[in-house]
C-alpha cells in the first residue's frame, strides 16, 4: 500500500508538471509568440530574409529614401538621404536590429505572404510610400540649424505628416561603425524628439485651457493682471514679470498672461482641467506608424493648484511635439483631431497597391463654435500678440507661442500655428530644447518659414 501511495504521488507531481508546461506553451503561443518572432534581434528573422530583397521606401514625390543593395550573398541597406530621415525610417542592422518604420513595417518590407514564381527566384519585398514631402523635410531640417529640438508639420484635415525632424540625429548608414559613440553621447541622438520627446508645452497649452473656458461658460471673465498669480505656496509670474492691468480673456490669450490662465485653471478645478486635457488625448495613447510617448499629466492626485500650473502648460504636464501639433490641428479642423500617419501606400515590386491609409478621426475634441472661438484668439496672437514673428504677408496665420520653464534653468521655446486660417492646409509645431529664449523670438520665425515654404511651393 505504501508503495502504491508513493507511485500515486509521483504520478500526481508529473501530471502537475505536465499541466504547467502545457499551460505555459498555450500562453506563450497565444500572447508572446508574435512578439518573439517579430523581435528585431531574432536571428531566425535574418535567416528567413536571405532570399529576400527588402523593399524600398519613398517620399510622397517618390524620392528614394531607403533601398537594399545585393552584394554577393550580402544584403546592404542604404539610406541615400542619410541623417534626414533617421528618426522616421530608423535603421535595419543585423547586429543592432531594426527601429522605426524599418521595424513597424518589417513584414511588408520583406514581403511576407508574397509568392516567388520559382524556387531559385529572389523574393522581392513591398515598397512604402510616405506622406513626407522631401523638399519640405530638408527645408525644415536646415531651418532648425542644428539646435536640439523638433519640427512637426501636419495636414490638419487628414492627419498626413508633411515633415518631421528631430535633432540631434544620426547617420543610419554608419550604425555599426558609430554605435558605441552614439550610445554614449549625452545629447541622445537616437531619441526621436518629435514623437518620443516629452516636454512641458508651456503656453501653447493655453489652446486647451481656452477650450475649457468656452466649454464651462467662462468667456466673459475680466482680470486685473498684476503680473503674478499667487495662492498657497504657488507663485507664477508672467514672462519677464510683465503686468497687463485690466484684460479680458482674448487679450490674456494674445499676450499670454500666466496670471489670467492660472486663475482660470484654478477656478475650473482639477477635475475639469483633467477632463479637458483628456478630450485632446492627454493621458491616452494612440496608434501611429512609429513609436510615440504618451502625453500625460503626471500627478497621482491633482489639486486645484496643480490645475493652475497645468493650465499654462507647466507643473506635471508633458507632451510630445507631435501631440502639440495635433492639438492645434484639431482647432484648425473644426474641433476634430485626425489620426496622424506617415505611410500613405504599400505597393508590391510590380507597383500594385496592397495597402492604402485613409484619413480617420482620432478624437472629436470640441465643437466647431468652440474651435472658431479659439481660432479667433490664435489669429490675434499673430496679428498683435506674442506671435508677431509668425506673420506672412497676404496670409492669415493662427498660432500660439510658448516659453516653458525647465529644471535646467533654460526655457524651451515653442510655437504652434497653422495657415491659411480660413482654409488650413498646414499646421507646424516647433520646440527648441533648452533654448533659453521665448517662443515668440526663436520658434516663431522657424514655423513661419516652414509654413511659407509649403504654401509657396
Amino acid at each position: 500500500m505504501k508503495v502504491n501511495k508513493r507511485i500515486i504521488r509521483v504520478l500526481v507531481c508529473i501530471s502537475l508538471m505536465f499541466l504547467v508546461l502545457i499551460t505555459y506553451l498555450l500562453w506563450f503561443n497565444m500572447f508572446k509568440s508574435k512578439e518573439v518572432s517579430t523581435n528585431s534581434y531574432n536571428k531566425r528573422q535574418w535567416e528567413s530574409e536571405q532570399r529576400v530583397i527588402r523593399g524600398s521606401i519613398y517620399s510622397s514625390e517618390q524620392v528614394l529614401l531607403a533601398e537594399t543593395e545585393v552584394q554577393g550573398d550580402a544584403r546592404i541597406r542604404k539610406y541615400p538621404r542619410r541623417n534626414l530621415y533617421s528618426h522616421i525610417i530608423g535603421y535595419c542592422s543585423q547586429v543592432y536590429g531594426k527601429t522605426q518604420l524599418e521595424m513597424a513595417y518589417d513584414n511588408e518590407l520583406v514581403g511576407k505572404g508574397n509568392i516567388s514564381l520559382s524556387i531559385n527566384e529572389m523574393r522581392k519585398g513591398n515598397n512604402l510610400y510616405l506622406t513626407i514631402i522631401d523638399e519640405l523635410q530638408e527645408y525644415a531640417y536646415d531651418r532648425l540649424q542644428g539646435k536640439n529640438g523638433a519640427i512637426v508639420a501636419i495636414e490638419p484635415t487628414t492627419g498626413q505628416i508633411l515633415a518631421m525632424v528631430s535633432l540631434p540625429d544620426f547617420d543610419p548608414n554608419k550604425i555599426e561603425d558609430n554605435w558605441s559613440s552614439m550610445m554614449e553621447d549625452e545629447k541622445s541622438p537616437f531619441l526621436a524628439r518629435a514623437t518620443q520627446g516629452l516636454y512641458p508645452p508651456g503656453s501653447t497649452y493655453k489652446i486647451v485651457t481656452a477650450a475649457g473656458v468656452y466649454d464651462y461658460g467662462m468667456t466673459s471673465e475680466v482680470f486685473e493682471d498684476n503680473g503674478k498669480f499667487q495662492k498657497g505656496d504657488v507663485t507664477v509670474h508672467n514672462y519677464n514679470k510683465e503686468s497687463f492691468g485690466t484684460i479680458d480673456i482674448k487679450k490674456a490669450f494674445e499676450v499670454s498672461s500666466n496670471f489670467a490662465f492660472c486663475t482660470l485653471g484654478y477656478e475650473m478645478g482639477a477635475e475639469k482641467v483633467k477632463a479637458e486635457a483628456e478630450k485632446f488625448g492627454v493621458n491616452k495613447s494612440f496608434d501611429f506608424d512609429i513609436p510615440t510617448s504618451e502625453s500625460q499629466i503626471q500627478y497621482k492626485r491633482m489639486t486645484d493648484l496643480d490645475a493652475a500650473l497645468v493650465s499654462i502648460g507647466q507643473g506635471g504636464l508633458v507632451m510630445s511635439p507631435l501631440h502639440v501639433a495635433m492639438t492645434a490641428s484639431a482647432v484648425a479642423n473644426g474641433g476634430k483631431m485626425m489620426k496622424p500617419y506617415l505611410v500613405e501606400q504599400v505597393k508590391t515590386a510590380n507597383d500594385i497597391t496592397i495597402g492604402q491609409t485613409r484619413p480617420s478621426v482620432l478624437y472629436d475634441c470640441i465643437g466647431s463654435t468652440c474651435a472658431d472661438y479659439i481660432e479667433d484668439m490664435m489669429i490675434g496672437v499673430v496679428e498683435g500678440g506674442t506671435g508677431k514673428n509668425a506673420q506672412i504677408r497676404g496670409i492669415s496665420v493662427a498660432g500660439k507661442t510658448g516659453t516653458a520653464e525647465t529644471d535646467s534653468g533654460k526655457d524651451h521655446a515653442w510655437f504652434v500655428g497653422y495657415a491659411p486660417a480660413e482654409n488650413p492646409q498646414i499646421c507646424v509645431a516647433v520646440v527648441l530644447e533648452n533654448d533659453g529664449s521665448s517662443g515668440g523670438s526663436t520658434a516663431c520665425p522657424i514655423a513661419r518659414d516652414v509654413i511659407r515654404k509649403f504654401l509657396s511651393d
